[in-house]
């Protein structure tokens, strides 16, 4: 690489920075992206960031890698020191300190490849679908009349939770499905003990629990069918699967996931003295709330007690009583004026009435005048008067033409005075 930078340019002298930087855009570029198998080493995980440091190793060599962001990968594949693993990604340079290291984007255990990759695109799936959402998980009680435990009866998982149990809340009803929890079908009967649960309506709790182990142990929790089974449940439903760094599919559709089963009774239950003492500050509140209702209601009748009106009760009789003499007197004048306001219109109106009567009968009569005249002008009797006539035929159709009649047809005449009945002798048309 040096010899590469000084023929492009043997007189540069070059910073170190310079250098690393043209290292790793060599390395990006030429090699590109490819798979690594190896062994685990030196795992190292940041929770604050969540970036995964560790070895990648064979027999002879080894390499530095960093998966960005792959806590929580890791933590669902149960990887750990030794762990034979396919690492996909690029080859990288560190520049502050010029490390060569692999980058990695994918993680898998070997041998596992493709259940991985089948679980990944179950998990996306369900993902799209809503299972996952906040908004769709459910509360758990406050005080559960009855648990229901799905769990092997004869694993460490179902004497943790008793244990916790017995001491946080003896007396709480319990109800156990006895199911394998590993193992090919377990996730179907896991599921059909949901089920029945949540059909029965048999308890207010569902915990589905096991004990920790293996990738392959816990892989039934991740089955399609029990992850629909949880999410349709309309009980709530607890996951408390493996330790706590193990994650499944189960805890990420459950409304709770408790990291062991000993926190899945903690969370599912409160201690006895836990209620105790609920129950005390309760009653401490509901004592104090009473205390200043009381107090306040003793303030409002001592405020009460020195009101004059309890004092001299006479006293605000005699001033409403004086008001009710006030109105009345007032309610007298009003009235009298009222009366007197209204006979003066009365008589103003019956002076102003005659005159009114007489001009409203003028104008009246003058307009039937007009209209009597306007219907005498345009009365057909009128022409006639002046000498016309009007000619009928037998359909009391008035002639307009000469053609319409023919000779010895008889047609009746109105003059201005009379009728007459004629019959035609001739007609003449004049064009």
């Amino acid at each position: 690489m040096v010899d590469l930078l000084q023929a492009q340019n043997p007189e540069k002298v070059y910073t170190v920075s310079e250098l690393n930087r043209w290292a790793r855009a060599v390395l990006t570029e030429s090699i590109g992206n490819l798979w690594l198998s190896g062994e685990i080493s030196n795992l190292t995980i940041k929770n604050e960031s969540g970036h995964v440091y560790f070895i990648i190793k064979d027999a002879n060599s080894q390499v530095n890698a960093v998966f960005w962001r792959g806590k929580n990968q890791v933590a669902a594949l149960n990887l750990q020191q030794g762990s034979q693993i396919e690492a996909f990604g690029r080859v990288d340079l560190f520049e502050r300190n010029g490390s060569f290291q692999f980058s990695v984007s994918i993680l898998r255990p070997v041998g596992l490849g493709d259940l991985f990759r089948r679980l990944e695109e179950l998990r996306s799936r369900l993902r799209e679908e809503g299972l996952f959402d906040v908004a769709r998980k459910k509360p758990l009680p406050r005080l559960p009349r009855c648990i229901g435990l799905v769990t092997s009866i004869e694993g460490a998982a179902i004497r943790d939770f008793m244990q916790i149990l017995d001491r946080r809340h003896p007396n709480i009803h319990i109800r156990i499905i006895n199911s394998p929890v590993q193992g090919e079908g377990a996730g179907a009967w896991l599921a059909a003990a949901v089920q029945y649960f949540d059909q029965s309506r048999s308890c207010d709790v569902i915990v589905v629990t096991r004990g920790g182990g293996s990738i392959e142990d816990l892989w039934e929790f991740n089955s399609e069918i029990l992850a629909r089974a949880i999410a349709a449940s309309s009980i709530p439903v607890i996951s408390a699967v493996g330790h706590e760094r193990d994650f499944t599919i189960c805890d990420e559709v459950a409304d709770f996931r408790a990291p062991t089963p000993s926190a899945a009774a903690e969370l599912v239950v409160k201690g006895q003295a836990e209620m105790q003492d609920g129950l005390q500050n309760a009653a401490r509140r509901l004592q104090a709330a009473m205390l200043n209702h009381l107090n306040g209601r003793k303030l409002r009748w001592q405020r009460a007690e020195r009101c004059s009106f309890f004092q001299k009760p006479e006293d605000l009789t005699n001033r409403l009583a004086q008001r009710l003499d006030t109105a009345a007197l007032r309610l007298e004048q009003m009235l009298s004026l009222f009366s007197e306001r209204t006979r003066q219109r009365l008589d103003t109106l019956m002076q102003r009435m005659p005159s009114g009567l007489e001009r409203v009968l003028q104008t009246r009569q003058s307009r039937l005048d007009r209209c009597s005249a306007s219907l005498q002008a345009l009365n057909p009797r009128q022409v006639l008067a002046r000498g016309y006539s009007i000619l009928l035929n037998k359909e009391n159709h008035a002639v307009r033409n000469a053609a319409e009649v023919i000779p010895g047809e008889r047609l009746r005449g109105i003059l201005g005075t009379g009728e007459i009945t004629l019959e035609v002798k001739e007609n003449k048309v004049h064009e």
